[in-house]
């Protein structure tokens, strides 16, 4: 009796899945189990969420793997860009040295080029602009000024007006001609030196102090008549070769 009822429950137990719940809640094993189903349930749960957030980051890592490679790839590129930068400076650097080297040489020839035209310049009478820029230098000098005489000035009024002689403080305006053969010449160039003593005094903004008249070259009538032009008109007349200074006039 006792093998077969034992029989039964062994049966039972492997085909009836309700009576084998029923013996395990009779021996307090179901809570157990059940306890054990969920928590398989939830280990499952688990390992599929943990499936999909690694397929998100392996996602996220081919990604990031992929931009490291660009940007390899770019500093590879910047990498080559400098050193063909850093190759055009020095050879910049190398012109900038031999240029240099050529604006020293020029500076030369072009100091020389001047010092040969001043030669030039002077050998054709241009030096009179100069020796009377000196004589009005030392007139002023013992009227007790020290003033800067320049020649040959060019004052950006009224376009262009071009002054041989030309001192800012005191004002002072000269022009100076080579030869005077007529007095319709020695007016005319009586009306080129009101004509630079307008244009000086619009561009310095000053009343002229002295205004000049040099002329290396004429003949008699025509210094005669500058002399006694020039002492009714208040200007400093000099006579070259053939004739001495003009007087000063006050």
């Amino acid at each position: 009796m006792k093998s077969e009822i034992r029989k039964e429950l062994i049966r039972l137990l492997k085909e009836d899945e309700s009576f084998r719940y029923e013996v395990l809640g009779l021996l307090g094993i179901r809570d157990l189990m059940d306890e054990l189903r969920k928590l398989r349930e939830d280990f499952n749960r688990y390992i599929r969420l943990s499936e999909r957030r690694w397929r998100e980051n392996e996602k996220r890592w081919r990604e990031n793997a992929k931009l490291w490679e660009e940007n390899f790839k770019r500093w590879e590129e910047n990498d080559r860009r400098w050193k063909e930068n850093e190759k055009r400076w020095e050879e910049n650097e190398k012109r900038w040295e031999e240029n240099f080297k050529r604006w020293e040489n020029a500076d030369k020839t072009f100091k020389w080029l001047i010092n040969a035209l001043t030669d030039i310049r002077d050998a054709l009478g241009g030096g009179f602009e100069y020796y009377s820029g000196r004589v009005v230098k030392l007139l002023m000098k013992e009227r007790g000024i020290d003033c800067d005489i320049k020649v040959n000035v060019t004052l950006p009024i009224d376009g262009y007006k071009e002054v041989d002689i030309f001192c800012s403080d005191p004002l002072i305006v000269g022009e100076v001609t080579v030869t005077l053969r007529s007095i319709e010449e020695a007016k005319n160039q009586l009306e080129k030196l009101y004509i630079a003593v307008n244009s000086a005094e619009k561009f310095t903004n000053k009343k002229t102090y002295l205004k000049v008249l040099s002329v290396e070259y004429t003949n008699e009538e025509v210094a005669n008549y500058l002399k006694e032009k020039c002492k009714e008109e208040g200007i400093y007349l000099i006579l070259g070769r053939e004739y001495s200074l003009g007087v000063p006039l006050y």
